[in-house]
């Protein structure tokens, strides 16, 4: 069974919009595909500090003090 049999038998509904280039089309649901790319771009802005891509910090606490630090400056943007 493919990937999408699989997926239309747990009935999951796509989140991702289909190709444009795609024979088969599928429907997508616009309102929950901007709230999930919302929640990627959030994830993804912390990396754009170098120290915390990279996982400079090796101790925990230390860590979350750098992800605090990286979240407070990115709220004041």
């Amino acid at each position: 069974m493919s990937a999408e049999g699989r997926i239309e038998a747990c009935k999951i509904q796509a989140v991702i919009p289909p190709k444009t280039n795609r024979v088969e089309q599928r429907s997508c649901d616009w309102y929950l595909y901007k709230g999930r790319h919302a929640v990627e771009c959030l994830f993804s802005k912390p990396k754009y500090y170098r120290r915390i891509a990279t996982r400079f910090e090796k101790k925990a606490c230390h860590f979350r003090s750098m992800l605090a630090f990286a979240a407070v400056l990115l709220w004041l943007r």
